[in-house]
C-alpha cells in the first residue's frame, strides 16, 4: 500500500478530461486539477473557454503516448474512458477489442509507469453496458487489471436524475491503495438500489475472489420526478431553430398511436407542457417516441441518428418542435449559464452529450473522495513515522 505524507492538498489528474465537467465536479468539493489529458481537440476548445489556465497542464494527446514521467505527482486520478464498446446504443465490442474503450489500458500503463508515484485513490466512470459486456468479463477485466497495481476497489452506481431532471445511470469504481482493510463483498450488496443496481449486484456476486473494500455511502437524494420545464430555453418565436410544420408534421407521423395520442392530449390542455424525443429505428422503420413525463432522456453525442434529442412544445392548441439546444444540454448536465457556449451546435451537443453529470461528480467527491482521504491521512501518515523511527 502506498504511504502519503499528506492529503490535505487535494490534487487530481484528469485523464479523458473532455469538456472539463469532471474538473467542475471536484472544484465544488476543493479538489484542484493540475493535470488533464484527452485526445479531443474539439473537446480541449470548450474546456479551454471555462478554464483558462489549462494551457499549461492539458495535452491533447493519445493516452498510450504518454510519458508517465510527465504527469505530476497527485492525489486522485480521474479516468472517464470511452464508452462507445460498451453502450447498448454501441457496438459492445468490449474493453479489450474495442477500437476505443480499450483506451482505458492507456490509464493502466500511465499508472503502471508511475509506479510508487501513482495516485492513491482512483475514480472511474463509465456506463451501465460496462457490466455486461462480454458477459460480465470487461467488467472483471479492469477491476483485475486495478487490483494487479496495489488498488483495492468499491464499486456503486449513481443515476443524474437524482440531481438535475436527466435519467443517466452511471457506474463508479473507486481504487485505493491508501491502508483501508479490504472486505467480502457483502457490504456493498447490501447497500440499496439507489447504489447498486440488479447488474452490479450481479457483477459483485460473481467476482468476490477480487480485491475490494467498503465505503460507507450515504443515500443520495430521491429522483427528480419533473424538472424538464425548468430547464428549457425560452426562443422567440421567430427563432429559426424552430421547425417548419411540414417537419412537425413529419415527425407526427413518424409516432406510433400511443405516442401520437400522448402529444394530441398535450396539445388540447390549457397549458403549456415540455417533452423530450428520441428518433429510433423500429422493424425497418424510422419512429419518434415521447417521453410520457417531464423528464429528460439520457443525452447522447450529436452523432448518429438516434443520438440527439429533440423537444416538443404543446398546450393552448398549439405544437412545436425543435432540436435541443446546447444550453438545456448543459442545464441538464448540471452546468451553471457562465459556461460560455462558443462552439459550433453539434461540437456543444456532443460535449455535453459526451459527459458527466456535475452535481453526481461534486456529491461523490463530498460523500466518497474527501471522506476516504480525509479519513485515512492520519492512519497513513502514523504509518510514514513509524516506518521512519524504525529505520533510525
Amino acid at each position: 500500500m502506498i504511504v502519503m505524507e499528506s492529503f490535505r492538498d487535494f490534487t487530481v489528474a484528469e485523464y479523458f478530461a473532455g469538456i472539463g465537467l469532471v474538473r467542475m465536479g471536484l472544484e465544488q468539493s476543493g479538489w484542484r486539477v493540475v493535470y488533464a489529458n484527452d485526445i479531443s481537440e474539439k473537446k480541449f476548445e470548450m474546456y479551454e473557454d471555462f478554464f483558462p489556465d489549462t494551457q499549461g497542464h492539458y495535452a491533447v494527446e493519445d493516452i498510450f503516448k504518454i510519458d508517465p514521467a510527465s504527469v505530476p505527482v497527485t492525489t486522485l486520478a480521474t479516468c472517464s474512458f470511452p464508452c462507445i464498446d460498451l453502450s447498448l446504443a454501441g457496438n459492445m465490442t468490449g474493453v479489450v477489442s474495442g477500437q476505443h474503450s480499450s483506451a482505458f489500458w492507456g490509464f493502466i500503463k500511465v499508472l503502471e509507469g508511475q509506479g510508487t508515484s501513482a495516485p492513491p485513490i482512483l475514480l472511474v466512470e463509465n456506463v451501465p453496458g460496462w457490466l455486461v459486456s462480454n458477459n460480465g468479463e470487461d467488467f472483471r477485466t479492469t477491476v483485475q487489471a486495478l487490483n494487479r497495481l496495489g488498488y483495492a476497489c468499491d464499486a456503486f452506481v449513481l443515476d443524474a436524475l437524482r440531481f438535475t431532471p436527466q435519467s443517466r445511470l452511471r457506474v463508479f469504481l473507486v481504487g485505493t491503495k491508501l491502508l483501508v482493510p479490504t472486505t467480502n463483498t457483502e457490504f456493498i450488496l447490501a447497500r440499496s438500489k439507489a447504489l447498486v443496481s440488479d447488474q452490479l449486484k450481479k457483477r459483485i456476486a460473481a467476482n468476490k475472489d477480487l480485491t475490494w473494500f467498503y465505503n460507507q455511502i450515504p443515500e443520495p437524494p430521491v429522483p427528480h420526478s419533473v424538472g424538464l420545464s425548468s430547464i428549457i430555453e425560452h426562443l422567440d418565436d421567430s427563432d429559426t431553430r424552430w421547425w417548419s410544420e411540414e417537419q412537425t408534421y413529419r415527425h407526427l407521423e413518424m409516432m406510433d398511436p400511443v405516442h401520437r395520442s400522448r402529444v394530441n392530449q398535450l396539445q388540447n390542455e390549457n397549458q403549456i407542457s415540455y417533452r423530450t424525443f428520441y428518433r429510433r429505428r423500429r422493424n425497418g422503420q424510422q419512429r419518434a417516441e415521447v417521453r410520457d413525463d417531464d423528464l429528460s432522456g439520457c443525452l447522447r453525442t450529436a452523432v448518429g441518428g438516434s443520438g440527439k434529442q429533440f423537444l416538443i412544445v404543446a398546450g393552448k392548441r398549439s405544437l412545436r418542435m425543435r432540436s435541443m439546444t446546447p444550453r438545456e444540454y448543459a442545464r441538464l448536465q448540471g452546468v451553471s449559464d457562465e459556461y460560455p457556449i462558443k462552439v459550433n451546435s453539434v461540437q456543444a451537443l456532443t460535449g455535453f452529450g459526451d459527459a458527466v453529470c456535475v452535481p453526481v461528480i461534486s456529491w461523490i467527491a463530498r460523500n466518497v473522495l474527501n471522506t476516504l482521504a480525509e479519513h485515512f491521512a492520519v492512519g497513513n501518515e502514523l504509518e510514514l513515522c513509524n516506518g521512519r523511527q524504525s529505520h533510525a
